[in-house]
């Protein structure tokens, strides 16, 4: 945990490469629900913080719950700050990293935006059953 630890304090004080060390030259990054938005590399990793600390200049990020088995963390993530339209950003959901030493060499992202719609189960269900 001390690696994610060291990353959740780098995000939040928006110290991006303090940030990308936490992560492996050889980083790989799995989404299984966007499996396009898969990638490799620290330097991707910096790029997409780069433009997150952009776009979200009071992001926020918390570790919620977590579990440690070996070198794999389970974590539990809400990010949150205010778009620069002024609009919030609010995401939530699970990161499970591959952690050696003090880097992390992999994760698999499934992280979304929280859905603040009245929409029920049913209605979801419901609209999940006649797309398909």
């Amino acid at each position: 945990m001390a690696t994610i630890d060291r990353l959740v304090r780098a995000t939040n004080q928006h110290d991006l490469e303090s940030m990308a060390a936490c992560f492996s030259e050889d980083y790989h990054n799995e989404t299984p629900a966007h499996p396009a938005r898969g990638f490799r590399g620290r330097a991707q990793v910096r790029r997409n913080w780069e433009q997150i600390f952009a776009f979200v200049p009071d992001i926020h990020v918390e570790v919620l719950r977590s579990a440690a088995m070996g070198d794999t963390v389970w974590t539990e993530w809400e990010m949150r700050g205010t778009r620069r339209d002024g609009k919030p950003h609010w995401t939530r959901g699970v990161i499970v990293f591959g952690v050696d030493g003090d880097a992390i060499r992999w994760a698999r992202f499934y992280v979304e935006p929280v859905d603040e719609s009245e929409t029920t189960v049913d209605d979801f269900i419901r609209d999940q059953a006649v797309r398909q």
